[in-house]
């Protein structure tokens, strides 16, 4: 073994009880940086898998109408009345559908033909969101079919599958039949072939899906589709996907990024707030580490003044210390993974949802031991500089008399 970690663990070794301590206060703040990214990785992957169970990454719908003068004479003083938008089918949907499969960041491609329409059984009648899909393509995109509570994901003419809140509104259940009727005037009567639940009271009261063909004819989109929806593979390259989109097609395209700006603005303000939180922890370590290398050059001076007589070098010295805070860093941070690991499943015992599953899903990652380690240790090597400095510029004369 190298006379630098001969030393190192024998100053160690000599300060047990420092370094005893200074491991354990390395391992808690290892342990708390651990255990809130872990926790905050779990809590925004699950908010972000909600918020996304009823809508697709992006969103591909024609580009507005605009209304425009008929006076060609360029007179700023006609006041334009702004146009209503009706419901229109994507030009060359076909094509850009195929175009875009091919595109690496899009991960599925769904044309979807929606719009607004009337569920009517018995004397109930509900304003309803009709939406005609493939089914193939669209649960790529929205995992309808894991979704089901009750019958299956089949919607052939005549069929459709609708929401819980909304069959509970209806007093429907699968096998039974309502009459869904377009603001066109077009109607036809459906039986309910399925009940989904997307964890989303609003869009369980409110969509109906049923077969493209289906929904073309009611909302009076033959042959047409007012939107296309796509998942990506990467859901934070949606803003950058959808405007790279619009700029080669003229579609607006709408992210979800977009879609959820607050709750995006959240998420943004949640990691910065923890990114903070986790600086100033190991700040505190590093300065706890310090601190007691600092307190060991002074008790270990005239060790320090006989090696250096002995010939040890300055630059042995300086790596001896640095050796010193590398260790401490590195064992208090297996110490701080093994803490965080425990946490992390007293807290998946104890949150729960009343139904007894796991309020969320974390995830403790491998990955994350090895960056909470080399970063301690990392941080232990820095604090331990200081220290390591000057007990290598110590004269040896003056160190050994004291």
């Amino acid at each position: 073994m190298p006379f630098e970690w001969i030393a190192a663990l024998r100053f160690l070794r000599e300060g047990r009880m420092q370094s005893l301590l200074i491991i354990v206060g390395v391992g808690v703040g290892v342990a708390v940086i651990v255990f809130m990214s872990a926790l905050l990785s779990g809590l925004q992957a699950n908010l972000v898998r909600r918020t996304l169970s009823s809508q697709a990454h992006i969103v591909l719908l024609p580009a507005e109408e605009v209304a425009r003068p008929q006076d060609a004479s360029g007179n700023a003083a006609v006041r334009l009345q702004k146009q209503a938008q009706r419901l229109r089918s994507i030009d060359q949907w076909q094509t850009i559908r195929d175009r875009l499969q091919g595109w690496p960041e899009i991960l599925a491609v769904s044309p979807v033909a929606a719009g607004p329409a009337f569920a009517v059984r018995g004397d109930a009648s509900k304003a309803v969101t009709l939406l005609g899909i493939e089914p193939e393509r669209y649960n790529q995109v929205i995992a309808l079919e894991e979704r089901l509570v009750a019958g299956r994901l089949r919607v052939a003419a005549g069929e459709a599958v609708i929401g819980i809140e909304l069959a509970k509104d209806l007093g429907a259940d699968v096998g039974d039949k309502l009459r869904i009727s377009s603001a066109q005037g077009d109607a036809e009567t459906l039986t309910v072939t399925g009940l989904f639940d997307l964890g989303n009271k609003a869009v369980n009261a409110r969509n109906v899906y049923v077969g493209l063909r289906t929904g073309q004819t009611l909302l009076d989109l033959v042959g047409g589709v007012s939107n296309i929806d796509l998942a990506l593979h990467d859901l934070d390259e949606a803003e950058v996907v959808a405007r790279r989109i619009a700029a080669e097609t003229g579609l607006i395209a709408d992210s979800w990024i977009r879609t959820n700006a607050q709750f995006v603005t959240a998420l943004s303000s949640q990691r910065v707030s923890s990114n903070v939180i986790r600086f100033f922890v190991g700040l505190s370590v590093a300065f706890g580490i310090a601190s007691v290398l600092v307190v060991s050059v002074i008790q270990r001076s005239k060790e320090i003044g006989i090696l250096r007589a002995m010939g040890a070098t300055r630059a042995q010295m300086l790596r001896i210390f640095l050796l010193q805070g590398g260790i401490v860093g590195f064992f208090g941070s297996l110490l701080g993974s093994a803490l965080a690991w425990c946490f992390l499943l007293l807290w998946q015992l104890m949150a729960r949802n009343p139904d007894g599953t796991p309020l969320f899903v974390i995830a403790f990652e491998p990955a994350l031991v090895g960056i909470a380690a080399g970063g301690a240790s990392l941080v232990g090597i820095l604090a331990a500089l200081l220290p390591a400095r000057r007990a290598a510029r110590l004269d040896p004369v003056v160190a050994i008399r004291g």
